[in-house]
C-alpha cells in the first residue's frame, strides 16, 4: 500500500468538491497553487504522464516545482505528489523549470532547466525516476551548461528527439543580435550532452515570418502525420513539425506573439552526420490570446500536444481576473485537452484527441438553430450551411446576463465546415476542422449564462460534459 502522502488523488473528486465555479472539471490540475508549462509528457508502462510547472504554495509564479498527473486513457486522471522540487544549494535552487521526460535504458529520466539560487544562466539538470514515475532522485547532476559561445546570451527549455537511430537534444536560445535561436546537442550519454552549435535562427526567412521572437522558448520537434503521404525528396524522412513559444522582453506572462510553428523536413548532413531541419512553411499554432508553452509528445502513431492557458486581467475585451481575485481563489492556470497534430495540405491541423468524446453526457440539442444555451460544462458541434441570400456567417459564444453581453469567441463557419466548441467553467477551446485551435479564458459572473449564437442556416448539436461511469 502506498503511504498516504504518496497516494494518488482522483481528479474527479478534486473538481467535484472545489468551491470556485471557475475551476475546471475536465482539465486535471491540483486544487490549489500556480501551474504553467506542461512538462515531461510521456507514455510509459501503459500510462500517459503529464508534469507541469507548479507552485503548490500560492497562486503566483514562484519557487517552481514539477506537479504530476497521469492517466491510462486520457479521460480519468490521477494527481500524484510533487515530482521535482528546487534543491537547496543545488543547480535548481531557484526553480525546476521546463523540460522533458525520456526513457533512458529503461529508466525514466527528466532533463530540465535549473537555475541556481544566486542567479546565472540555466543549466540542463538530470533526475532519475521510478518505473511508475512517482519517485524521483535529484542528485543535482548537470548534463549541459551555458555554451561558451559569445553569440548566445540566453538558453532554456531542453527537448530530446531521435533521428536515424540517434538521440539529439535542442534548447531554445536568444542571441546577442536580438534573434531567437535553437542550439543542437548530441546525446549519446544522458549525463553528458555535447554542444554542436547554433542550429537554426529567426534570421531564416521562413522562421522570420512565422515565429518572430527574441527567444524561442519551449522548442518542440516531432514527426507528424501528413495527408500528402511520404512523397518527398530523396533522403526525406517525412514531415516534421517544429514549435516555439515566442518570447519577447517585457512579456510578463502576456505573450503577445503567442506560439508559432514551422513545417518542414529533417535530413542528415552527409559531411557531419548531424540532422538538418529545412522549414517550408509555418504559422500561428493557436489563435487565442491565452495559450502558451505547449509540449508535444511523439507516439508510435500520433503526436499529442498539451498547452497552458493562463489567468489574466482580461484580453481582447474579455472580462478577466485581477491578481487579488487570483490570490483569493488560490489557484491559477489550466492545461488544455490533449490535442492531436497532423499536417493537411501543407498546414498544421489540430483536433481534440478522440478519447475526449468519452466526456459527452446528456444530449442538449440536435440540429438546433438560432441561439443555443449551454451549461457551464458543455461541448457543441456547429456545422455551417449556405444561408439564403448570403448574410452573416459568424458563430458567437457569449456570456449573457444582468443586462450585459460579453463576446468570448467570434468566428465564421463556411458551408459544410465544422467547429467544435468546449466550455469547461472558465476555459474555452474551439477547434476548426483542418486548422489550428483557439484557446480562451472567460469568467462567468453570477446570473450569467453561456449562449452560442448561430448564423442563418448553421446548426448545432450540444452535450453536457460529464465523467463517464
Amino acid at each position: 500500500m502506498p503511504s498516504p502522502d504518496l497516494a494518488a488523488v482522483h481528479f474527479d473528486d478534486v473538481a467535484a468538491s472545489h468551491p470556485d465555479p471557475a475551476f475546471p472539471r475536465f482539465h486535471p490540475r491540483p486544487a490549489q497553487g500556480w501551474i504553467n508549462d506542461p512538462n515531461g509528457i510521456s507514455y510509459i508502462n501503459g500510462r500517459y504522464h503529464v508534469f507541469f510547472q507548479y507552485n503548490p504554495d500560492s497562486a503566483r509564479h514562484h519557487r517552481i516545482a514539477w506537479g504530476h498527473v497521469s492517466s491510462a486513457d486520457l479521460v480519468r486522471w490521477e494527481e500524484h505528489p510533487v515530482a521535482l522540487r528546487p534543491q537547496p544549494g543545488g543547480p535548481d535552487e531557484y526553480g525546476c523549470w521546463t523540460g522533458v521526460v525520456t526513457d533512458d535504458g529503461g529508466v525514466p529520466t527528466a532533463a530540465y532547466s535549473g537555475v541556481r539560487g544566486d542567479g546565472g544562466h540555466s543549466q540542463v539538470v538530470i533526475a532519475r525516476g521510478s518505473s511508475d514515475l512517482v519517485h524521483w532522485e535529484q542528485t543535482g547532476h548537470v548534463a549541459a551548461t551555458m555554451p561558451a559561445d559569445g553569440q548566445v546570451t540566453a538558453v532554456r527549455d531542453p527537448f530530446i528527439f531521435r533521428f536515424n537511430g540517434k538521440r539529439y537534444a535542442m534548447q531554445g536560445a536568444g542571441l546577442a543580435s536580438g534573434h531567437a535561436a535553437l542550439l543542437l546537442y548530441t546525446v549519446e550519454d544522458m549525463s553528458d550532452w555535447k554542444y554542436q552549435g547554433i542550429w537554426l535562427t529567426s534570421e531564416n526567412p521562413v522562421a522570420a515570418g512565422s515565429t518572430p521572437a527574441e527567444i524561442w522558448e519551449c522548442p518542440q520537434l516531432v514527426r507528424v502525420p501528413d495527408n500528402a503521404g511520404s512523397a518527398g525528396p530523396a533522403g526525406d524522412s517525412g514531415t516534421w513539425l517544429m514549435m516555439f513559444s515566442l518570447w519577447l522582453s517585457g512579456d510578463a506572462h502576456e505573450h503577445a506573439n503567442g506560439v508559432g510553428h514551422l513545417v518542414g523536413s529533417l535530413t542528415e548532413d552527409p559531411e557531419t552526420g548531424l540532422p538538418v531541419f529545412t522549414p517550408r512553411g509555418g504559422g500561428k499554432s493557436d489563435l487565442g490570446r491565452d495559450f502558451y508553452a505547449p509540449q508535444v509528445v511523439a507516439l508510435e502513431d500520433r503526436a499529442l500536444l498539451w498547452g497552458w492557458a493562463n489567468e489574466g486581467p482580461g484580453r481582447d475585451g474579455r472580462r478577466g481576473r485581477s491578481q487579488d481575485d487570483i490570490d483569493a481563489a488560490g489557484w491559477a492556470g489550466v492545461l488544455t485537452f490533449p490535442r492531436e497534430l497532423s499536417v493537411v495540405d501543407g498546414a498544421l491541423a489540430v483536433s481534440p484527441a478522440p478519447e475526449i468524446e468519452a466526456y459527452r453526457g446528456a444530449m442538449l440539442a440536435s440540429a438546433a438553430e438560432g441561439t443555443v444555451v449551454l451549461p457551464p460544462f458543455a461541448e457543441a458541434v456547429v456545422t455551417g450551411a449556405a444561408a439564403a441570400g448570403g448574410g452573416d456567417t459568424a458563430v458567437e459564444l457569449l456570456l449573457v446576463g444582468g443586462g450585459t453581453r460579453q463576446t468570448v469567441f467570434s468566428g465564421t463557419v463556411d458551408p459544410g465546415e465544422e467547429l467544435r466548441v468546449f466550455v469547461d467553467a472558465s476555459l474555452v477551446e474551439v477547434y476548426r476542422a483542418g486548422s489550428v485551435a483557439t484557446t480562451l479564458r472567460a469568467y462567468p459572473s453570477a446570473g450569467e449564462e453561456w449562449q452560442l449564437h448561430l448564423p442563418a442556416g448553421a446548426t448545432a448539436e450540444a452535450w453536457e460534459l460529464s465523467q463517464p461511469s
